[in-house]
């Protein structure tokens, strides 16, 4: 049978039952994925932009103004710089304190079902060989059935097992490899917009402490 005239459920059915768990990994990487780059795309913001339109305002001693365009904008960095304009009138270590305590919060909201996206693209690759490891059981089986029988073991005997083995390796492997580039492309649009959060948390708390 030829493979790339097969349809996608003759694949499927002859990759056995580790092919749904693969399949159900796969669903859940797209999602996860499609959330985090919707997410982060939403939160971007222009940080040096943003960031000087509020030390503006505070400069003008014009507070809620500074505090109005915190809200205006729906960004953790937005959040956490609220926070310590908030304290501004306080001692520095309070300023940080505030700004530190709402990271806390904003922080893992970034990092949100990350480690879930890296344990699919860990655990498809590790499905894959225990489909391989079952469909080379299933062979090894028929050979013992033949044997046990005194049947002699033609190729076409194997092919089931074989197929199993072969085609549940592919699915894990196409599912966790762009599973594994995706979690590393996001991960490092994550640490940068770490990198800017704490960029301009400190030019704020500098500023306010000036």
């Amino acid at each position: 049978m030829d493979l790339y005239k097969m349809s996608l459920w003759q694949i499927f059915s002859s990759g056995g039952p580790i092919m749904w768990p693969i399949i159900f990994c796969s669903i859940f990487a797209v999602a996860i994925a499609w959330e985090k780059f919707w997410y982060l795309h939403k939160i971007s913001i222009d940080t040096q932009e943003f960031l000087g339109k509020v030390l503006e305002k505070m400069k003008r001693h014009e507070t809620k103004e500074a505090l109005q365009i915190c809200d205006n904008f729906n960004s953790p960095i937005a959040n956490i710089l609220k926070a310590g304009i908030l304290k501004y009138d306080r001692p520095k270590h309070q300023i940080v304190e505030a700004i530190e305590d709402a990271s806390l919060y904003e922080i893992p909201r970034i990092e949100k079902n990350l480690n879930v996206l890296a344990t699919i693209a860990h655990i498809t690759p590790l499905l894959g060989l225990l489909g391989t490891a079952m469909g080379m059981i299933r062979s090894f089986q028929v050979i013992q059935a033949k044997a046990t029988s005194l049947q002699p073991v033609l190729a076409g005997d194997l092919a089931a097992g074989i197929w199993e083995a072969l085609l549940t390796t592919v699915a894990g492997l196409i599912v966790a490899i762009p599973t594994f580039v995706a979690y590393n492309y996001l991960v490092s649009r994550v640490n940068h917009f770490i990198l800017e959060m704490e960029k301009a948390s400190t030019e704020l708390v500098n500023f306010l402490s000036e």
